[in-house]
């Protein structure tokens, strides 16, 4: 019982300080750009505008029930997990190495920097997500169904924190894995629905989209902020899988932390 009550143990033992070191990584890495904390809007908007000029414009997709606009409100619901996640994935990873001063600091437990990693990409999906809600205010499409997206991102946080615990463990003593990062965060790009839906997903490719845990995400913040049936069916294997990853992290990560100091 005491291994499932740890990992959270130590957030409430560490709370401020987790709180204090975020902030300062926040603040770090937009320290010295033109537009500093702007890219927090910025960004996720530029890539918006990208899928909506290749979607729209070039290729020019349309649904029947959606107008252009429509259609781009969307994409940026399935764009907004997708680049929280891409973006945790390539800070995570790396962590531990990047932090390897942290390692032999007794006041700062070693399991925290993965965790603040994770919680220093939050501040886009927070920002992207108020975006997308005006966005619906203004076209008359927002409803209090869209509150539900709120344990949304709590299960996507403790998704991200036993992924970067597992994998920022791991690349200390592989470190192929850092290299790797781009490579899968673009395969997952283009097969995650971020610009289809599943409707459009051919009968014999659905058993591969089962395997893609961002498929069971994406779908739900959709349906969540767009409207629509709640996949229930997805919500409890995301669950489950969430569950699963976020204890696997903390066990490895747990286990291989003695022999950090040794290969950093």
């Amino acid at each position: 019982m005491k291994f499932f009550t740890e990992p959270f143990s130590l957030f409430w033992r560490y709370r401020y300080l987790l709180r204090r070191t975020t902030v300062s990584d926040i603040k770090g890495r937009y320290a010295g750009t033109c537009m500093g904390m702007a890219w927090l809007t910025v960004y996720p908007l530029l890539f918006l505008a990208l899928y909506a000029v290749v979607y729209v414009a070039i290729f020019k997709v349309r649904f029947n029930e959606l107008h252009s606009f429509d259609y781009v409100l969307l994409i940026f619901a399935g764009l907004i997990p997708f680049l929280n996640f891409t973006d945790t994935l390539g800070q995570g990873v790396t962590s531990v190495i990047a932090n390897s001063t942290l390692i032999k600091n007794t006041l700062f437990p070693v399991e925290l920097i993965p965790v603040k990693a994770v919680l220093s990409s939050l501040p886009t999906l927070l920002i992207s997500l108020f975006l997308l809600e005006g966005a619906l205010l203004y076209t008359g499409q927002a409803s209090m169904f869209n509150f539900l997206v709120l344990p949304l991102i709590l299960l996507q946080i403790f998704f991200c924190f036993g992924l970067i615990w597992l994998l920022s463990a791991l690349n200390v003593f592989i470190k192929d894995i850092g290299q790797i990062i781009p490579v899968i965060s673009l395969f997952l790009m283009l097969i995650s629905p971020i610009a289809y839906t599943v409707d459009m997903v051919p009968p014999d490719l659905m058993p591969f989209m089962y395997f893609n845990p961002l498929f069971y995400l994406i779908s739900l913040y959709r349906v969540v902020l767009l409207g629509g049936v709640f996949p229930w069916q997805e919500f409890w294997i995301f669950l489950g899988i969430t569950i699963g990853l976020f204890y696997l992290g903390f066990f490895v990560f747990k286990s291989l932390k003695g022999l950090f100091s040794d290969e950093c």
